[in-house]
């Protein structure tokens, strides 16, 4: 049973939470690979997303290259329309293959409010990305969800105060990993000039 790992978002710019993350995931539920998924268009952020997507795919390729069982997706930018996740898991589903969804506990405590979520509910096994360890495990809004906890170090590193540094002029190196920010900085991210 192949356990694909599956942790979306807009990655506005990717930074080392995002990826302390996902290396979590994929070590400790044992995945054996872990898709880093960049959205599109996410309905939920429809036109408050600061790079376009080719733009933040290239800098989760430049930062993730070299790490074994993670993969940018590019899944949802070939797909028209909206993102939704249940689109991207259904299209990923197949005999012998288990699909867990990685999600911040920000990010599970309004679950419900996503697009067709009893389907996604079905379809998948849910990891909680717990940020605060010793804490209570947070649980997925809802019942009837199988839920995974992940647990992480506090890592205080916003997409929305880096792209603020970024046009302020102030350095992201090391908040966001230094391949990427070669990405940014080469494409003029957050700079107001893009």
């Amino acid at each position: 049973m192949e356990r694909l790992g599956i942790f979306g978002g807009t990655f506005d710019p990717v930074h080392v939470g995002h990826l302390a993350a996902a290396c979590a995931a994929h070590h400790q539920l044992r995945l054996s690979r872990l898709l880093i998924v960049v959205a599109r268009d996410p309905w939920q952020k429809h036109g408050s997303v600061g790079a376009p997507a080719e733009d933040r795919l290239a800098m989760v390729e430049a930062a993730i290259a070299g790490v074994d069982g993670l993969e940018a997706s590019r899944l949802e930018l070939d797909r028209p329309g909206p993102t939704y996740t249940i689109d991207t898991v259904e299209q990923l589903q197949q005999t012998g293959r288990e699909i867990v969804l990685i999600v911040g506990g920000d990010v599970a405590a309004h679950i419900e409010t996503w697009h067709r979520v009893d389907d996604l509910r079905a379809a998948v096994t849910l990891a909680v990305v717990d940020r605060d360890e010793g804490g209570a495990p947070l649980r997925a809004a809802g019942e009837g969800w199988r839920v995974e906890h992940v647990l992480m170090p506090r890592l205080d590193v916003s997409s929305t105060d880096l792209r603020r540094r970024v046009a302020a002029g102030e350095p992201v190196e090391f908040l966001v990993p230094v391949p990427a920010v070669k990405v940014l900085q080469a494409r003029g991210l957050y700079t107001g000039g893009r």
